[in-house]
């Protein structure tokens, strides 16, 4: 299984789709299959201002807790209620689904710098 193309990803295993001056993040299926059963999500609220490798939330797992960061800063303005109340939405559709805020930023170039889908799943294979 591969990781959609059009995503940057993290070592920490974050991804990042832009969309104009909009930046969706989530984690990888990697990292969700690494997590097993995610049982809690928890991010920052639209509104909120954060800069490059801040947290923007945390993901709890029958396995462990874990930081999400980000690679951009700007400010958040939406985040997915779908995944606080259904947190299996990691494990079953990360890429999709499963996307845990959205960023509007005016600066997507530290993006360039993180691996593109190919590197990522050389790096990471799932399954």
């Amino acid at each position: 299984m591969s990781s959609p193309s059009d995503l940057r990803f993290t070592d920490s295993h974050e991804w990042f789709r832009v969309d104009g001056d909009i930046v969706t993040v989530g984690i990888t299926q990697f990292a969700a299959d690494e997590l097993t059963d995610v049982t809690y999500v928890e991010t920052k609220a639209a509104g909120e201002t954060i800069s490059a490798g801040e947290t923007i939330g945390e993901v709890e797992s029958v396995k462990t807790t874990s930081d999400v960061f980000t690679s951009i800063g700007g400010e958040i303005v939406e985040a997915n209620p779908a995944v606080s109340e259904n947190p299996a939405l990691l494990n079953t559709d990360p890429f999709g689904d499963g996307w845990l805020v959205k960023i509007k930023t005016d600066d997507t170039s530290p993006l360039d710098e993180l691996l593109d889908q190919a590197a990522y799943d050389e790096k990471y294979p799932v399954g």
